[in-house]
């Protein structure tokens, strides 16, 4: 079931991924992130530590793979990234996800910050979205989330465990 879950996953990547001009001299090497990985990511939370289970070279861009949990509560945070696409793909769990419209109280990111060169580039966050389209998501469903695009947790049904694919094709987030 997980693979067939990776390979959906991985299509709806291929969707947002720019078109790369010229051939490669040198093919990249394919990189694995098992299932142990994802989990490893989403167990314990550890101080500090960023979603971001890898960044490599794709050529031309660069592609992030992570993992996140989130649990319901207050103040769940909205963003929009400038310059990075993520795609969504819901392990567990369910929630409300509002896309477009406007952030509200909106802060800009510190461009030195961990955040913005590790996670997801530079963009803002803000305490929810003004407008915006809201939809329920839950296990096995998958959201494309363009640059500049904003984006929030509206409402958490308990819990949810996704992993997060970033598409970054100005070579931004830091390989790892």
């Amino acid at each position: 079931m997980l693979r067939v879950r990776v390979a959906a996953l991985l299509s709806a990547m291929f969707a947002v991924v720019p078109a790369i001009s010229g051939a490669q001299t040198q093919p990249l090497p394919a990189v694995d992130i098992t299932a142990a990985d994802i989990q490893a990511q989403l167990g314990p939370a550890r101080k500090n530590a960023l979603p971001n289970i890898r960044v490599v070279d794709a050529g031309g861009h660069h592609v992030a793979v992570g993992a996140l949990a989130r649990s319901a509560g207050p103040n769940q945070p909205a963003a929009v990234h400038d310059k990075v696409s993520e795609v969504y793909y819901v392990l567990k769990g369910g929630a409300t996800l509002v896309t477009g419209g406007t952030l509200i109280n909106p802060k800009v990111r510190p461009a030195d910050s961990a955040q913005v060169k590790q996670q997801d580039g530079p963009g803002e966050t803000g305490t929810g979205i003004d407008g915006g389209a809201s939809r329920e998501i839950k296990e096995g469903d998958m959201v494309i989330i363009p640059a500049g695009t904003p984006h929030w947790f509206s409402k958490i049904d308990g819990s949810i465990s996704y992993v997060v694919i970033r598409i970054d094709p100005g070579e931004i987030l830091a390989l790892q």
